[in-house]
């Protein structure tokens, strides 16, 4: 064995003992739209109960997400898509106590995790299903959701997403900086990842909370324009959050990125066929069009390995300690995922990666969940109660 390499069993031994914690997952649109069992094991997801245990992984943030061109950026049909994710993770532990339990602070998770249980958590990615009204902020917190980010790849009349032309110049509106301020006072954490550049700066100097990313990379690494600058994670770091490491492969290597917006070009008039072909619409023709750029993805792109994620950790860490990393997979919200991570149950890989580059047990332990239950404990702490 070379000096550098760490035996597999004592990278699986630190791994077990951590209480693992993924801040973000897309799972629950294919349990309400493909009618998806994640009790049990599923062929389509990249995440479900069996291979969470699998991969040690002892907590999931779903994500809540609306699609805007679906459901719109407000009203009553971004609200019903929100409110109907937000059941269906309820519904895990209702409908299977013996595996699940719904979580909503750090110590929720703790004890799920020492009882061997699976703690399922909510975050809404995206602040359309508020829909400009200060008091949904509270009706989403009482439902359970922990933590929003403002945008999703549209921007809002108060905030500024990363994903389209008014983010570039759209930060935080008067409304934005009391939606900030309400999810301070309830402890619900401030989610950056997605926001645009603007927003962002707004967001930091608004929260009195620490700030997170619940799934964003190293912009230095890879340039995308939703990955954070140095300045960015520095900022995050200041705060007291963390910037959670995501998984997907236009979002950890610059070069796979360049090929993929290559091929998506090529790709473009039969993405539109294959929905159109089988008379889909919806988050059904959505589906469709994603699971055809996965098998295309995988034929022609060669794989990133997962060392560019442990790259991105790195990254963050330099620029602002250990304290201050998080992992948020984006598990089934991507069409492609980096060799040796294809699945929650690869989790222990990125484990053993990490010891290999000269982590401690205890710094891994941080990064796999214990600076999530800091941040969470501390944001609890400051809520007004």
């Amino acid at each position: 064995m070379h000096a550098d390499e760490t035996p597999k069993q004592d990278a699986l031994s630190v791994h077990r003992r951590a209480v693992a914690v993924d801040m973000h997952a897309d799972t629950v649109q294919f349990v309400i739209d493909e009618g998806a069992d994640i009790s049990g094991r599923v062929e389509t997801t990249h995440l479900d109960a069996v291979r969470m245990r699998e991969g040690g992984l002892d907590a999931q943030f779903f994500s809540i997400w609306v699609e805007p061109e679906y459901f719109g950026t407000g009203g009553e049909r971004a609200i019903g898509r929100a409110d109907a994710q937000v059941e269906a993770v309820r519904a895990l532990a209702e409908n299977r106590p013996d595996i699940w339990t719904l979580a909503t602070t750090a110590a929720d998770i703790r004890r799920a995790a020492a009882g061997g249980k699976l703690a399922a958590l909510l975050g809404l990615e995206g602040g359309y299903a508020i829909d400009e009204k200060i008091e949904r902020v509270g009706h989403y917190f009482a439902r359970g959701v922990r933590y929003m980010t403002p945008t999703w790849t549209h921007s809002l009349s108060w905030a500024g997403s990363s994903g389209d032309e008014e983010g570039r110049t759209r930060g935080l509106d008067g409304f934005g900086r009391r939606v900030i301020r309400e999810m301070n006072r309830l402890g619900m954490m401030v989610d950056v990842s997605h926001v645009s550049d603007k927003t962002f700066w707004d967001m930091v100097e608004t929260s009195t909370s620490p700030v997170i990313a619940s799934h964003s990379n190293c912009r230095a690494l890879t340039n995308a324009p939703r990955n954070l600058t140095d300045e960015m994670v520095a900022a995050i770091a200041a705060t007291g959050g963390f910037v959670s490491v995501v998984f997907y492969p236009g979002f950890l290597d610059q070069n796979w990125r360049a090929r993929r917006d290559s091929l998506d070009r090529e790709l473009e008039p039969r993405v539109r066929e294959v929905a159109l072909g089988r008379g889909l619409s919806g988050p059904h023709e959505r589906i469709a069009a994603d699971r055809f750029r996965e098998r295309v993805y995988a034929e022609r792109l060669e794989a990133v390995p997962l060392a560019r994620v442990a790259d991105h950790v790195d990254r963050v860490v330099e620029l602002a300690g250990v304290e201050h990393v998080a992992l948020g997979s984006d598990f089934d919200g991507i069409t492609a995922t980096p060799e040796g991570l294809s699945s929650v149950a690869e989790l222990p890989n990125l484990t053993a990666e990490l010891l290999r580059r000269g982590y401690t047990a205890d710094d891994v332990t941080k990064i796999l969940g214990g600076n999530v239950l800091r941040v969470m404990e501390e944001t609890e702490g400051r809520a007004a109660r």
